[in-house]
């Protein structure tokens, strides 16, 4: 089994019942072919960065899941012939790096990156300026 991400946006003139019903379709393709849902996150309704079939605004989800590579080709497939979603991404997670970030987004756990403070450096001192030594020789 393999670790997956797919982040799909659904027309916003879909009432909340359509869109319970278009996850719930794509959830039943993920689990009839063999795979098991991890999370699924509702995003909300954002505006696009650029207008996607005259729509300016759409509602996004993502789901975490685990399946067998032979299912992405059926998802893609059932995807792409539902008309109220109007673009998808789907990201497969390779080493264990990946993985590990998969594991913690699928259980909700934020990432902090904690930095190290530093100690104050020591002031510097001051440059002495360069000063050119001119000698002059005295003749009497």
């Amino acid at each position: 089994m393999r670790h997956y991400e797919l982040l799909f946006i659904l027309k916003p003139t879909l009432t909340e019942e359509e869109a319970k019903a278009k996850v719930d379709f794509v959830k039943e393709v993920i689990t009839k072919n063999g795979g098991e849902i991890a999370r699924i996150d509702e995003m909300g309704t954002r505006k696009l960065a650029y207008t996607i079939q005259k729509y300016e605004r759409g509602t996004y989800f993502v789901i975490y899941y685990k399946a067998p590579p032979a299912l992405l080709a059926e998802l893609v497939r059932n995807i792409r012939i539902t008309e109220d979603i109007i673009r998808f991404l789907s990201v497969k997670y390779e080493n264990k790096r990946e993985i590990a970030a998969w594991d913690r987004m699928s259980k909700g756990i934020k990432q902090t990156i904690v930095r190290k403070e530093r100690e104050p450096r020591a002031p510097r001192e001051p440059k002495a300026e360069k000063s050119e030594e001119i000698a002059f020789s005295e003749e009497n």
